[in-house]
């Protein structure tokens, strides 16, 4: 116990997803006891057996109703996130994958889970909105870019 919480004893595997068009990155704004009201990639856990590919695509579709393509999909990165200060404490291991559209650009992320997210939008990378989830702020404030070829070198 710390501060009167009980700490959850086990680590878990999130799976979040880059998805990309052009220099956009698709961003929801979050509702939940962590990180409520900021920026966030969709994603979600990864559930016993699934790939991380197979997470990622699961969780886009459930959230936004968008599917992308299996094939261009790539692993990033992986972080250690600790949320020890938030209401509810926690400790996850979270999964960073690189997708695009399976069908071009026109498709158009929908909310299917409002009582998670207030809203998907696309979001230029030079310009991401505040305040972002912290994992994800702390990679851009590093100079983290999910784009393949730097397309910010190449402004």
């Amino acid at each position: 116990m710390e501060n009167g919480t009980t700490i959850a004893a086990v680590p878990r595997v999130a799976v979040v997803v880059f998805l990309l068009r052009g220099k956009a990155v698709l961003l929801g704004r979050r509702r939940s006891s962590v990180g409520d009201s900021t920026f966030a990639l969709p994603g979600g856990h990864l559930e016993f057996g699934e790939s991380f590919e197979e997470c990622a695509a699961r969780e886009l579709k459930e959230e936004t109703g968008m599917d992308f393509d299996k094939k261009k999909m790539e692993l990033l990165t992986v972080t250690n996130n600790v949320f020890s200060e938030q209401p509810k404490p926690s400790h996850y291991v979270t999964v960073f994958m690189r997708g695009v559209l399976a069908d071009g650009d026109d498709q158009l992320p929908q909310n299917l889970e409002p009582t998670k997210c207030d809203g998907w939008d696309w979001y230029d990378w030079a310009n991401l909105p505040e305040p972002l989830f912290w994992p994800l702020e702390k990679m851009v404030k590093s100079g983290f870019n999910p784009f393949p070829n730097s397309p910010q070198e190449e402004e």
